[in-house]
C-alpha cells in the first residue's frame, strides 16, 4: 500500500499534467486555420498585344536597356475548391517560334489576386525581348494560391 508521502509527491505532478492537457485543448480550439496551397488549372491560353499605353517600354538586363514587346496572356482558371483563392502565383513556360525559351531563368510569370470558385477568366501581362520570333508557345501553365488572404 502506497504511503502518504508518495501520494503527496504525485499530486503536483498530476495537477501539472492535467493543466497542460487543458491548455493544449483550449489553444487548439482557437488556433487560426492553416491555409494550404490550392492548385488551379489554367486552360484556353492565348495572348494578344498590350494596349499602346501598356506596351511602351524596354527590358532591362544587367543595366542595359533592350527593346521589348508587351503581351497580355488570357485564359480560363478552374478553381474546384469551392472557396475563393487569393494571391495565386502563375507558373508556365513560354517559347518563341524557334522553340527558344523566352524566359529561361523564370517560371513564375505573375499572379492573380483572386480566383472565385468555378471557371473564370484571367489576364496576365508579360514583357519579352522584341527580337523573338512569333508566334509564342504557352506551355505548362498552372497556378497555386491560398484559401485566405496573405499579408503583404
Amino acid at each position: 500500500m502506497p504511503d502518504l508521502k508518495s501520494q503527496k509527491r504525485r499530486a503536483p505532478v498530476l495537477a501539472i499534467i492535467l493543466i497542460s492537457c487543458l491548455l493544449i485543448t483550449i489553444t487548439s480550439l482557437f488556433a487560426p486555420a492553416a491555409h494550404a496551397l490550392t492548385q488551379i488549372k489554367l486552360s484556353n491560353l492565348s495572348y494578344k498585344d498590350c494596349p499602346p499605353e501598356l506596351g511602351k517600354g524596354a527590358v532591362t538586363s544587367g543595366g542595359s536597356s533592350l527593346p521589348a514587346n508587351c503581351f497580355i496572356v488570357t485564359g480560363k482558371a478552374e478553381n474546384t475548391s469551392g472557396k475563393p483563392v487569393y494571391d495565386a502565383d502563375v507558373f508556365g513556360r513560354i517559347f518563341d517560334a524557334n522553340n527558344n525559351n523566352v524566359l529561361p531563368n523564370r517560371t513564375r510569370l505573375g499572379s492573380i489576386d483572386e480566383i472565385p470558385p468555378g471557371i473564370s477568366d484571367f489576364e496576365l501581362r508579360i514583357t519579352v525581348p522584341a527580337n523573338l520570333e512569333l508566334p509564342l508557345k504557352l506551355e505548362q501553365f498552372k497556378a497555386a494560391g491560398f484559401a485566405g488572404k496573405v499579408r503583404r
